[in-house]
């Protein structure tokens, strides 16, 4: 007879053998969460009488801890994610664009993640060195081998499905670049895109890389303004969520001005707190209510704060100034604006 097991401590023996196992593995962190964990895969056993099924949430699960690990440790530093054509021939302009922005960002503090196969992302890990260089790989029939400057590196990740691997890109990245290519690159940018404008990913910097006189980008905002917006399938805001450019320099310099005072942002209960790296000014803060008042709630503030009771998990960034903005979690490209506005006081 199958038990029915639930997530709340009713499930007597069972509880107790699961917190008796956490035990004997030693040091558990959060452990309530991998106590659900353990239900959860108890539960899957139970119910799926799919041997499929079960595969897929254990790799999905041991790809996802394994990219945790090798992540932990750098996670005080920022990471650009760098999309781009597996096709592009070292001999071709972009592709010398990808190495100088590898150097760039490697020199201004940043590491790189790419998807560690060839053309623009050899490009970018040949720019940054292997040492400021992750690779987040997919095994498939053709194309994506891993690059000579990756291949041993034990910040490269080898992942069946497609989906774990495009968590890791974003979960994981301060900034987005992208430059041209065919379908997975447009798959990449388009998903990036979806979850920034959604609220489903923090805003970042998302820049679209045209080498001078490039049409690639510059042709799909073209479409982005006269087939989706004009029919109102996107906001005439949605524009701010990511930028074009056609130089290195204008990319490098994208990422550092969104972080010039901004650091990260958390959402405590319905409010939205920015936590910052310097201090505004009074006239500054009113200044935002004033230009921002479309985007707050129903006789909503935006107003200055020292962290909120709920950040105390946080302690490293407490010494960090708040701005709290009463968000109303509805357009996204107007909350990048107020981000940039932060930035240009």
């Amino acid at each position: 007879m199958k038990k029915d097991l639930h997530f709340t401590r009713t499930n007597g023996q069972i509880d107790d053998v699961v917190d008796q196992l956490m035990a004997l593995a030693g040091p558990v962190c959060c452990s309530e969460i991998v106590r659900e964990i353990i239900l959860t895969a108890l539960k899957a056993g139970i119910e799926q009488a799919d041997e499929g099924d079960l595969k897929l949430m254990n790799s999905t699960l041991k790809e996802m801890r394994f990219t945790s690990k090798i992540f932990g440790p750098y996670r005080n530093i920022k990471k650009v994610t760098v999309f781009g054509s597996a096709r592009t021939a070292s001999h071709e302009p972009v592709y010398q664009m990808a190495q100088l922005l590898g150097r760039r960002l490697a020199e201004a503090g940043y590491m790189v993640i790419t998807g560690g196969g060839p053309g623009i992302m050899q490009a970018i890990n040949e720019g940054a060195g292997p040492e400021k260089s992750f690779a987040v790989n997919i095994r498939l029939p053709f194309e994506q081998k891993l690059n000579p400057v990756v291949i041993g590196n034990p910040r490269s990740i080898m992942y069946k499905y497609f989906f774990n691997r495009k968590v890791a890109f974003l979960k994981e990245s301060d900034a987005v670049a992208l430059f041209p290519g065919g379908f997975g690159t447009l798959d990449e940018a388009m998903e990036t895109l979806t979850l920034i404008q959604t609220g489903k990913h923090n805003p970042v910097p998302l820049v679209l890389i045209d080498e001078p006189g490039g049409t690639y980008w510059a042709n799909m905002l073209h479409f982005f303004h006269e087939e989706l917006m004009k029919t109102g399938y996107i906001s005439k805001s949605d524009f701010h969520l990511f930028e074009r450019v056609d130089s290195i320099d204008a990319v490098v310099r994208s990422i550092d001005r969104f972080y010039h005072r901004y650091h990260s942002l958390r959402y405590v209960g319905s409010q939205l707190v920015l936590r910052l790296t310097s201090a505004l000014a009074q006239v500054h803060v009113d200044d935002l209510r004033e230009r921002f008042h479309d985007i707050l709630t129903p006789g909503g503030r935006i107003f200055l704060s020292a962290p909120l009771p709920d950040e105390s998990d946080e302690p490293d960034i407490a010494g960090l100034p708040r701005l709290v903005v009463d968000f109303s979690r509805k357009d996204f490209g107007k909350l990048r604006q107020l981000i940039d506005a932060v930035n240009a006081y």
